[in-house]
């Protein structure tokens, strides 16, 4: 890349990111950033597959009709369960996932299913649990249905849930990873001091987790000063959805992509480089 290209030249950026970090801080530090890499959590399969494979063995039969799919990170890790734990159930969950009506929030997902040659036939058109919900509305009535719904990490998206329930729908939940924290906590106070103390320009949330691991781990006042020193930019409306709840603006958000691709043009429009760089 050339150097009027450096789009972000000396801009320092947090990346709190685990699973695809050095691909996030490649495509920062193409654009003449410095990064600073802590990954806050990661991402595991289920401590014990068998809720998982009995799920799966449930749906299977073919006696869902939907599944909503919060996350791509779920359907593979489903399909990893499966291949661990009990590989010749897998061609029966694909026809079995071939035949249900596939709802999805967000292009993670979608992109998941396309991996199997398949498409999401709703996809809420804001991706969020509202959109999930507003989308299903739309699209007629549940009663009598039964919905399989894949968790976001362990959280029960009792919301979500409860509204299928209320419109008359049965509900089997799975949840097939879990989140545990990545960087030692020594190391996030690390990050929240060099934010304090005015050294970072903006930090990239990719997830919930993250934002919530950074309140965890930081105290209060720390935390604050951080965040009110630093840039805050958001992969989406889920991610500044939890940090609207500690009291926290995104001001750097990818309109209607979200990926970290179009989070990187946010923080170029947003920030650009530093003037005296």
């Amino acid at each position: 890349m050339s150097t009027q290209e450096q789009t972000l030249a000396g801009r320092t950026v947090a990346v709190p990111e685990t699973r695809e970090l050095d691909v996030f801080s490649a495509m920062l530090e193409r654009r003449g950033a410095t990064v600073l890499r802590c990954p806050l959590v990661t991402i595991l399969d289920a401590p014990d597959p068998r809720p998982v494979l009995e799920w799966v063995r449930q749906f299977s039969t073919g006696t869902f009709h939907d599944l909503i799919l919060l996350t791509g990170e779920g359907l593979r890790r489903i399909l990893r369960c499966i291949d661990l734990h009990a590989p010749d159930h897998r061609d029966e969950f694909i026809r079995a996932l071939t035949r249900v009506r596939k709802i999805t929030r967000g292009p993670k997902p979608a992109r998941a299913l396309r991996e199997l040659g398949m498409k999401p036939d709703i996809a809420a058109e804001v991706p969020t649990t509202e959109g999930v919900i507003a989308s299903l509305r739309a699209a007629g009535s549940l009663s009598a249905r039964s919905v399989g719904v894949q968790l976001y990490g362990t959280e029960p998206n009792l919301p979500l849930v409860n509204f299928l329930r209320d419109a008359g729908a049965t509900v089997a939940t799975v949840a097939p990873y879990i989140y545990a924290d990545k960087a030692d906590d020594v190391a996030v106070r690390q990050l929240l001091t060099q934010m304090a103390n005015g050294d970072v320009d903006v930090i990239a949330f990719t997830s919930t987790p993250q934002v919530e691991r950074l309140f965890a781990v930081g105290p209060p006042d720390l935390v604050k000063r951080a965040l009110e020193r630093t840039e805050i930019a958001a992969v989406g409306p889920v991610v500044a959805d939890a940090l609207a709840r500690h009291d926290v603006t995104a001001r750097l958000m990818p309109q209607d992509s979200f990926f970290m691709k179009p989070l990187t043009s946010a923080m170029e429009d947003g920030l650009g480089p530093r003037r005296d760089s």
